[in-house]
């Protein structure tokens, strides 16, 4: 994953075009009927039930829109929440507040409802070694967003873009010429560029796997669409001489039998792409 200097960066760009998509010129509804003196506050309402995500992020968004706005947080990001719960109150100028209220609630739905879904993949995961990764099948724009909410409902992130870490899939092999050539070519451009970045390989059958392991310098092997007992083999022939990774259509109703495989690691890209917005709501009081 990329540095928190980084990350932090990310977030920045995120609020500056979002708040230029949504805002433009002025909030021209709030600038017509409400005084710019006018003083107000609004409570973050849960209409649902799962695990909130978000909060710190609104607290960027709102310091963003106006610094002098203030929080209290009653219920901070990873707490589970029920309908009804009130996860903070915000007051200051209710022009800011309103100018501030769109971006944290589309910000806050989607984060909760991917720490939600990832918390739901963890616990079926509970009592084994596998960890659950995102992957790069993610809103444009909003990567960084998406991948901390999967932080918080306990899982880990893959690597963050294409530039933070080599994988090698099926494609990079076979325009490469093969596994073999694709990862000396690889290892080799790491070393004229000065990078220093781990390299993943992509396996779609055993025999790929016994070939990469004739590779050194390989930090994991990706078991791409393998079924139980291949994937129980490929764990064996592997062993500890690289991390192992399971990808490939993996659910609910059978990750946890991937799990029992062994696999150090399972990816999902449903995590970030097949959620349901989380149900809030930010009321005036």
């Amino acid at each position: 994953m990329i540095s928190e200097e980084q990350f932090q960066n990310e977030l920045d760009l995120i609020i500056a075009n979002a708040v230029r998509e949504d805002v433009g010129d002025g909030d021209h509804s709030s600038l017509a009927c409400i005084p710019p003196s006018a003083q107000g506050k609004a409570k973050l309402l849960v209409k649902d039930e799962g695990v909130i995500a978000g909060v710190a992020f609104a607290k960027k968004v709102f310091n963003y829109i106006d610094p002098d706005l203030t929080m209290e947080v009653l219920l901070d990001d990873g707490a589970q929440v029920k309908y009804g719960d009130i996860v903070f109150y915000v007051e200051g100028s209710s022009q800011s507040i309103l100018k501030a209220e769109r971006l944290v609630l589309n910000a806050m739905q989607r984060m909760s409802a991917i720490a939600t879904k990832t918390q739901d993949f963890v616990s079926l995961l509970d009592g084994t070694e596998t960890k659950i990764l995102d992957t790069r099948k993610t809103t444009p724009g909003i990567r960084a967003l998406e991948k901390w909410a999967v932080k918080i409902g306990g899982g880990e992130n893959h690597r963050f873009a294409l530039y933070d870490m080599i994988m090698l899939k099926d494609n990079h092999i076979d325009f490469a010429g093969g596994i073999t050539k694709a990862i000396q070519k690889t290892q080799e451009y790491l070393k004229e560029n000065g990078k220093d970045l781990k390299i993943i390989v992509e396996a779609r059958n055993l025999e790929e796997v016994d070939e990469i392991l004739k590779s050194e310098g390989v930090y994991r092997i990706l078991l791409d669409n393998f079924d139980y007992d291949e994937t129980r083999e490929a764990v064996k022939r592997i062993g500890d001489r690289c991390l192992t990774e399971s990808s490939g259509g993996i659910t609910e109703d059978t990750i946890r039998k991937y799990a029992e495989c062994g696999v150090d690691y399972i990816s999902s890209g449903a995590l970030t792409h097949s959620v349901y917005n989380m149900d809030l709501s930010l009321k005036a009081v």
